[in-house]
């Protein structure tokens, strides 16, 4: 592959890899906000958020080690 290339397509995913860690420190200052007590869902319980915490957060760690693998090893 060219190098010109190369260097394009690392340089898209060390952006993407940027905003995927900015979109993580977003999740994180706003934790209470977006995974807290809901009162318009009153028979959602602990186990439900707590759920949807996980998943949201397992879909965020991939996307960093996704994101960052291509971004360092597109040498």
């Amino acid at each position: 592959m060219q190098a010109e290339v190369l260097f394009l397509f690392r340089m898209i995913f060390t952006g993407l890899f940027i905003g995927t860690i900015f979109a993580g420190y977003y999740l994180l200052k706003n934790y209470q906000r977006l995974f807290g007590v809901d009162p318009n869902i009153p028979s959602e319980n602990g186990s439900a958020r707590a759920y949807s915490k996980v998943q949201i957060f397992c879909v965020w760690a991939h996307a960093v080690f996704l994101t960052g693998a291509f971004a360092l090893l597109l040498h």
